[in-house]
């Protein structure tokens, strides 16, 4: 279950892939998307383009060709699609797996179990967590290039603690159906339980790992692509 979960906060909340996939390009920019405008700031300087192609680049209105102009139309409108395609991929891979879990969890234990409540506690703190690396506005969205690192670490602690209440509570809740079933050693009933619950939740993981490994290469690519196109742009206003 440990490593089911852990496998999904991080790719949520590091919002480029799975953990033990790496991409080749670390972003170091913000991004925001209103309707008037996107804007990309950080290290690479600060760059606002409109809609139709306007380009504000480290405080100077730039004067365009008409190619420049089509670049940064483009390059904006890369950006409106990408980000929310990653916040929408993430966060529905996590309530795939919430649902998953939950069901293993129901068929398991039942539906009265505490690790139901637990696992929909720690849904919605992981949802707070990736909430701060593409922050949802009102107006639209804001990647916080900063964030990804702080929520990784703070998302593996949030998961560590729910995964130490979750096996008290398997171990405890299982302990007393074994006792209300009586007969045999309620030990072996126990670990026998367990271990039935491992193997559902391994199974389940392995039916969502291939879709969790291709997601993070699919937003590598994405992500690589972006920057190739930031670097093209800024590359002419030079």
């Amino acid at each position: 279950m440990r490593k089911t979960l852990l496998a999904v906060a991080l790719l949520a909340i590091g919002s480029t892939a799975h953990a033990e996939y790496k991409c080749s390009v670390t972003p170091r920019d913000d991004v925001v998307l209103s309707p008037q405008t996107v804007q990309v700031k950080g290290e690479n300087g600060n760059l606002v383009i409109t809609p139709d192609g306007n380009v504000t680049f480290n405080g100077k209105q730039q004067n365009l060709t008409a190619a420049q102009r089509e670049q940064a139309k483009d390059y904006q409108a890369e950006l409106r699609t990408a980000l929310p395609w990653i916040n929408d991929g993430a966060l529905t891979r996590v309530d795939k797996s919430r649902v998953a879990l939950d069901k293993i969890i129901t068929k398991e234990v039942g539906e009265s179990s505490n690790m139901r409540t637990r696992l929909t506690k720690l849904d919605k703190q992981l949802k707070e967590q990736m909430n701060r690396i593409i922050e949802n506005r009102t107006d639209g969205l804001t990647f916080h290039y900063k964030a990804i690192d702080e929520v990784r670490a703070d998302g593996q602690q949030l998961v560590n603690q729910a995964m130490g209440g979750i096996l008290q509570d398997s171990i405890n809740e299982m302990g007393a159906q074994a006792v209300l079933k009586g007969g045999g050693n309620p030990l072996q009933g126990v670990l026998g339980s367990l271990g039935g619950l491992q193997t559902s939740i391994q199974n389940e993981w392995k039916n969502q790992e291939a879709d969790f490994q291709q997601f993070g290469k699919d937003v590598c690519k994405r992500v690589v692509s972006l920057e190739e196109s930031r670097k093209a742009l800024v590359g002419t206003l030079k």
